[in-house]
């Protein structure tokens, strides 16, 4: 699995640094740009996904679920995916929005490159579970955001 040559970055978002308002829940919920750089070669696909291990819940949070992304290098066209469940009872991209005085969160942006195309839409736990062999490389980039 290549962990080491592939790397997802944001013009938006610094890899530890906050997460500015306007991508929050409460000013709007803008999607955050993202760009992967060293897609494996043998992927044929990229998923994202967006999670807060940090919320008050037994399994965290999770903000996104995009599928059947293009496996190519540059900048993630986000209206070529398949927005799939968060856990705000939707669908696509939800923007941080931890409880008031809960410290600080982190929201782990992931996409992964796969062997496989993505069925459907899976949850966070479901794409996971399923699709853990497919995986040929993950990236990571984490914000942090409080309120």
């Amino acid at each position: 699995m290549s962990v080491n040559d592939f790397v997802l970055t944001s013009p938006d978002i610094g890899n530890g640094e906050r997460i500015d308002d306007r991508f929050a829940g409460q000013h709007g919920a803008e999607t955050p740009r993202l760009s992967v750089a060293g897609v494996p070669a043998e992927a044929v696909e990229l998923a994202v996904v967006c999670h807060d291990p940090d919320a008050p819940l037994p399994a965290g949070f999770t903000h996104w679920t995009l599928y059947g992304l293009p496996a190519q290098e540059g900048a993630i066209d986000v209206s070529a995916g398949r927005p799939g469940p968060n856990d705000d009872d939707g669908v696509g991209y939800v923007g941080p929005f931890p409880p008031v005085g809960h410290g600080v969160h982190h929201y782990y942006f992931w996409v992964y490159a796969l062997k496989a195309p993505v069925a459907g839409t899976p949850t966070r736990r479901d794409f996971l579970h399923e699709y853990r062999a497919d995986v040929v490389g993950q990236a990571r980039l984490v914000g942090t955001y409080s309120r």
